[in-house]
């Protein structure tokens, strides 16, 4: 309540800003079980507008909306029943909409700005897919099979995710900024009671500001 009388009230002094961004992620799982290792990141994409509401000449808070892309890709292996080894490529992709609300500090550096600041997000996953690919070599021949379907929330993973998120960047005085973010999930998203899956989000990208 502090801060959003505070904001209120720098904003009637100074306007708020608006901006688009955009840019890829990275993103992967922290899981509980022995296999992590066999994690890797994924690439996907996001997109959002914002709202810089300036507190003071040092001092904003960003509240925006963002399309974000999660997931993981993990490898494994399993046997058949004839003692075969396959490898296993397994790709997990989620859609969340995501809303950040972060406290941001700025500090003028040449034509611009340096900015950094962090708070937490909320999200709720739209869409989902799952990719399985399986791969069996015998005598020297490998043979694949792959696999894809829609995820079913109902079953296998949470909608609701939430955490904390961090960003840093630089921006010009023209509105163009290009910027980082890191996202530590704080929501377990699997529907199991045998482990835990928390998103972790890496992203670059540009935005503007005007």
């Amino acid at each position: 309540m502090v801060i959003a009388g505070a904001a209120l009230t720098a904003s009637a002094q100074s306007p708020v800003k608006f901006g688009v961004k955009a840019g890829v992620t990275l993103p992967t799982w922290s899981i509980s079980e022995d296999d992590e290792g066999s994690l890797k990141s994924d690439l996907s994409f996001y997109i959002g507008g914002l709202a810089d509401i300036p507190v003071s000449d040092m001092f904003s808070v960003q509240a925006g909306l963002t399309l974000s892309g999660k997931g993981a890709k993990i490898d494994g292996k399993m046997e058949d029943e004839d003692g075969n080894n396959i490898s296993l490529a397994i790709k997990q992709s989620l859609m969340y909409l995501e809303v950040p609300v972060n406290a941001v500090i700025n500090i003028p550096a040449g034509d611009g700005k340096i900015f950094f600041g962090a708070g937490p997000y909320f999200g709720y996953a739209l869409s989902g897919k799952s990719k399985v690919k399986a791969s069996l070599t015998f005598e020297g021949q490998t043979q694949s099979e792959s696999e894809s379907e829609d995820i079913d929330f109902d079953s296998t993973y949470k909608r609701v995710d939430y955490g904390i998120n961090a960003l840093a960047g630089y921006q010009l005085g023209n509105g163009l900024n290009i910027h980082a973010g890191y996202g530590l999930g704080l929501a377990n998203i699997v529907r199991s009671d045998e482990g835990e899956i928390k998103n972790r989000v890496f992203s670059v990208g540009l935005g503007f500001s005007f």
